[in-house]
């Protein structure tokens, strides 16, 4: 059977709309109870990039996510949120970004990713470190931001998966790994095939364009997408957006592997990449190196730490002692 990618048409993020286009997007692929059964554990992967850019279209959007985990529990399935952010924790970045009063009326865990080093069917990378999170799931639904990507010209579903390498050691792999972005762009893919996601859906209603991850613009693109093979939907993304796959170290790296079906092989049961295709998509201006040189590894380090040990605790306590405050003047 040729895999499967649904793309389709979708305007708005206000919440009944949102969710009647999220389920015909999966109707296609046999819905979301194809891919969750009555009490997995499943995991959520947004986009949890950073908590410093507000309004900027940089992470996954809390009613995606939001939407999917309903109809995960619907189908009887136990989501649970996780990633590890470049800076802070899981919890701080996704309460900077809104999540939290999704995640307090679902009852949704926000849970840390904690590494353990894994073996692979890859000859280059045949040990990896990832979150064991992610890798003892039931069920592991990738969901990514379309994004424009200063470094890696595209992020997409395979790159957003990186977030289930745990702490630090994506800076070391930028080290190790980035001096050559063929070979960054296959431990990318060796990452996405070691976890296995059962489902990416890819949040491109609003992306984000020119000098991202972070950087960038907002661009309304108007577009859902999701299939249960994240090769096949990142190359019909690019499809979309009238991208060079070879340009996409991610893409160009899945197709040497053979992991990615050609586009003619793909079977697109609502609309083809053709028909949502734009011709105005922004790329950096400039592609900065991948590597990252010891001295910013260490400087990303010291930041990771001090957000997360420092600057969120105190965050957190200023608001319970307020909390406190105002409840005490209250009585």
């Amino acid at each position: 059977m040729p895999p499967q990618v649904s793309l389709i048409s979708s305007t708005s993020y206000e919440e009944q709309a949102l969710r009647a286009s999220i389920e015909t997007l999966l109707e296609p692929l046999g819905g979301i109870e194809s891919f969750v059964k009555p009490g997995s554990r499943v995991l959520l992967k947004p986009n949890l990039l950073t908590a410093g850019r507000p309004g900027k279209e940089c992470i996954t959007r809390p009613e995606v996510v939001s939407c999917v985990a309903q109809l995960i529990q619907e189908a009887g399935g136990k989501p649970f949120l996780g990633d590890s952010p470049a800076f802070g924790t899981a919890q701080g970045v996704a309460e900077a970004n809104g999540y939290l009063p999704l995640t307090e009326a679902l009852n949704l865990p926000i849970v840390e990713f904690h590494g353990q080093r894994y073996e692979t069917v890859s000859d280059t990378f045949n040990h990896l470190r990832l979150s064991k999170e992610a890798m003892e799931a039931d069920v592991v639904i990738n969901l990514p931001k379309v994004k424009s990507h200063l470094q890696l010209t595209m992020t997409l579903g395979v790159k957003n998966l990186f977030g289930c390498v745990p702490g630090k050691m994506k800076a070391w792999w930028h080290m190790e790994a980035g001096k050559d972005a063929h070979r960054f762009g296959e431990m990318l893919v060796e990452t996405a095939r070691a976890i296995q996601p059962d489902l990416t859906i890819a949040d491109g209603v609003l992306a984000h364009q020119g000098n991202g991850p972070s950087g960038g613009e907002p661009r309304p693109l108007r577009i859902l997408g999701a299939s249960a093979d994240v090769f096949a939907l990142d190359s019909s993304l690019v499809e979309v957006l009238k991208v060079n796959p070879a340009i996409v170290p991610t893409v160009a790296a899945s197709k040497r592997l053979e992991l990615c079906p050609e586009q003619a092989e793909v079977h697109f049961p609502h609309q083809s990449p053709a028909a949502l295709q734009v011709s105005d998509w922004k790329l950096p201006d400039a592609l900065a190196p991948i590597d990252f040189g010891m001295p910013r590894v260490a400087r990303s380090t010291f930041k990771h730490l001090y957000i997360r040990f420092i600057k969120e605790p105190l965050k957190a306590y200023s608001r319970k002692d307020s909390s406190s405050k105002l409840s005490a003047t209250s009585r």
